[in-house]
């Protein structure tokens, strides 16, 4: 499916119903809540050699400090170590945010092929590992810097743009999921037209999910939030699903088995 007939289903997209969605993403929660969790634990899992490489030079240069710097006041020859010592702050905190934010979208997307696995109840492989392979690696991490880069500048212009975005960045990663064959500029723009198509819808879906996600995990413990917390993120993909609908399943599932292999 091409970024043309994509857009054509968006304009084209019919009024969806909240409580149909609702019921949808409750019943496909019941077939994904493991995979959900797995993927949560993945990210963590992940994230820890990310946060060891942003560390260890940061631990570096401040034994170095430790050792170099005299007792007194005199800060005039220290000002290239201080510089120094900033830029190389601002590169690994770059690096780890960037690397985060690929991460996190590479198993999101992940997980929706998983969804539509459980959902069409089809045959395949449960690949968390489907967008870091050769083929779309590059392409994770490239998503992943424009992802980060958008969440970045609607923080820095204050709350009302990031509370925007977070729907069309959330339909950002499934039209990737669904069509990691587009060209990132492709993917961004079709996820923000379908965001802007269903913003109150999927905004509304997202928040209400959110909140049961939040209370029934507190409720279990606290613990149990690692396991809702997956609830939240399959409304969007029954909004995707009703809007755009899937590629020629044979052709999906030919593309899975391909990449079951580096």
């Amino acid at each position: 499916m091409n970024s043309t007939e994509i857009k054509g289903r968006i304009d084209d997209a019919n009024a969806l119903d909240f409580g149909l969605i609702f019921n949808q993403s409750i019943a496909l929660f019941k077939k994904v809540w493991v995979q959900g969790l797995v993927i949560l634990l993945l990210n963590m899992v992940l994230a820890i050699p990310v946060i060891m490489i942003v560390y260890i030079p940061l631990l570096f240069f401040g034994f170095v400090s430790a050792f170099t710097f005299d007792s007194n006041y005199d800060s005039y020859g220290h000002t290239g170590m201080s510089v120094v010592m900033v830029i190389v702050v601002v590169l690994v905190y770059a690096f780890m945010i960037v690397a985060m934010s690929a991460i996190g979208l590479g198993l999101k997307a992940a997980f929706y092929r998983i969804c539509q696995l459980k959902d069409l109840e089809q045959l395949g492989k449960e690949d968390y590992f489907y967008f870091f392979k050769k083929p779309y690696l590059v392409k994770t991490i490239k998503l992943g810097v424009a992802y980060s880069g958008i969440s970045l500048l609607a923080a820095m212009l204050c709350f009302l743009p990031i509370l925007y975005v977070i729907v069309p960045l959330s339909f950002v990663v499934i039209v990737y999921a669904f069509n990691p064959d587009l060209s990132i500029s492709e993917i961004i723009k079709l996820g923000f037209d379908l965001g802007n198509k269903k913003w109150l819808l999927a905004f509304g879906l997202m928040f209400i999910s959110g909140f049961l996600a939040i209370v029934i995990g507190f409720l279990m413990c606290g613990f149990g939030v690692y396991v809702t917390t997956s609830f939240v993120q399959l409304p969007s993909y029954f909004i995707y699903k009703d809007v755009v609908g899937f590629d020629n399943d044979n052709d999906q599932m030919r593309r899975i088995e391909q990449l079951s292999t580096f």
